[in-house]
């Protein structure tokens, strides 16, 4: 069969049996011919060149293989920094807690079943790209605990804190509990610094939204300063809200808990899959993985402070007030108040993980701003993220291009050796990367003085 053209790809076909064959074409031939016409930085930035959308029935593919590392291979640091491994032979690890002892918690952990999410030719043709891409095993649900002893950068010690979880991913430790976003629900556990192991029962804090359509599954969590609220990020159940809004409920949004009253609301809503968290001048940030099918250079993951009350467009308009007219009815009483994001952070990079980059020690020119982890694309030809990046910031706003801090997890094939996920900082001011394909968590910290003796 001929290989579909680019503006074949972008046209409406007629008739709902040429969709599901131009689908299964699509599968076999790894999408449509279109590629990109502008370098991945022109959608990053406070003001990000937006080309005119080019609607996708037969969406772009383009999904690197997952390999794993080849023996001797590890991603690039940038000039002046060191990466080894911190840890290694984990299970899909995803997401990184530090503790106030130098413990660092990993989420080992993948999507739960999600039946509704599958059906159809779409649904088999997206399991398909995620099994290409490294994410459709089992879960380990599970949370494993490493230590770093002896503080040569390696972590020695590693055990097995908690088990039998739902697809956990957030996790934060306010007071003595360390509260655990599941898929479906924030948990707590009983625990202080120092434990290897918690035996204890989760206890239910506040259910959310799952299922078995369940789209964005991952839930991420962080605590205010003042450990009296819990801010969560619940990601929308489609692309553009086309299995009906009343699938939406509750999400695309940031949710507060307050832990004294266990009252929650919705903080900020119109954002697609938000993902990280960080705070930064007494503010919250996020970053969001922005919607697909709109072709190569549309639209940009972001990268924004979260207004409370704030509305981001999702899913009826996209940077600020850019109508998405594939999305019917609109609501343009909406998209009127729709915030324009702080920051855009390339399309479809999968932006996921997110830290402060305050007290590091890498150097200075690290010192103010955010350390990124951007999994990688998917609708994107060429591939775009794939590695880390650092934001500066200035006065508390993003102020300049983005630097690359640890890349080369494509091997020169365009296969992924590894995929960064969770960013933190570890005790010692060195960047932590967890590598959900390579299942390795990377280290990475300054460049030691030639002469300089290794740490004991």
């Amino acid at each position: 069969m001929p290989r579909p053209t680019a503006s074949f790809c972008a046209r409406r076909p007629h008739r709902r049996a040429m969709l599901g064959l131009l689908a299964a074409t699509a599968l076999a031939l790894s999408g449509c011919d279109e590629t990109s016409r502008l370098p991945a930085e022109a959608g990053y930035g406070p003001q990000p060149s937006l080309p005119a959308p080019a609607p996708q029935r037969i969406p772009t593919v383009h999904v690197a293989q997952a390999t794993g590392w080849p023996a001797g291979r590890q991603p690039v640091a940038a000039e002046g920094l060191n990466v080894q491994p911190y840890a290694t032979g984990l299970q899909h690890p995803r997401w990184l807690l530090t503790l106030p002892n130098g413990d660092v918690l990993v989420a080992e952990t993948n999507a739960p079943p999600k039946p509704e999410d599958s059906k159809g030719i779409r649904g088999w043709f997206m399991q398909r790209a995620m099994k290409k891409a490294g994410s459709a095993g089992p879960s380990a649900n599970r949370i494993t605990l490493l230590r770093d002893a002896d503080g040569d950068g390696r972590a020695e010690i590693r055990t097995v804190l908690h088990e039998g979880l739902n697809s956990p991913f957030g996790m934060a430790l306010v007071g003595d509990h360390l509260y655990v976003a599941n898929t479906d629900a924030v948990v707590r556990l009983p625990f202080r610094p120092g434990q290897t192991r918690i035996d204890a029962r989760p206890e239910k804090v506040l259910d959310l939204p799952g299922g078995p359509l369940n789209h964005h599954w991952t839930k991420n969590l962080t605590a205010s300063a003042d450990g009296k609220r819990l801010y969560i990020t619940v990601g929308s159940n489609s692309n553009i809200a086309e299995n009906g809004m009343d699938k939406e409920e509750g999400r695309a949004a940031i949710w507060e808990l307050d832990l004294g009253t266990q009252r929650h609301r919705v903080f900020a809503t119109g954002l697609r899959n938000p993902n990280g968290m960080a705070w930064e001048g007494g503010r919250l940030w996020t970053v969001v993985n922005e919607r697909d099918e709109l072709g190569n250079d549309l639209v940009p993951d972001y990268l924004t402070s979260v207004q409370e009350g704030g509305f981001y467009g999702w899913p009826y308009s996209y940077w600020g007030r850019h109508v998405d007219e594939r999305v019917q009815p609109q609501r343009p009483e909406l998209v009127a108040h729709a915030i324009t994001p702080d920051y855009a952070l390339g399309a479809h990079t999968a932006s996921l993980g997110l830290v402060n980059a305050a007290g590091n020690r890498l150097s200075p020119a690290w010192s103010q701003g955010m350390f990124i982890g951007q999994h990688g694309s998917w609708n994107r030809k060429p591939r775009s993220g794939y590695k880390v990046v650092f934001i500066p910031f200035k006065e508390g706003k993003p102020a300049g291009p983005p630097v690359d801090v640890l890349t080369g997890f494509l091997s020169e094939a365009g296969e992924a050796q590894g995929r960064p996920v969770g960013v933190v900082l570890d005790r010692q001011g060195a960047l932590l990367v967890a590598d959900d394909v390579g299942n390795v968590i990377w280290r990475v910290a300054a460049m030691p003085p030639q002469g300089a003796p290794k740490a004991p």
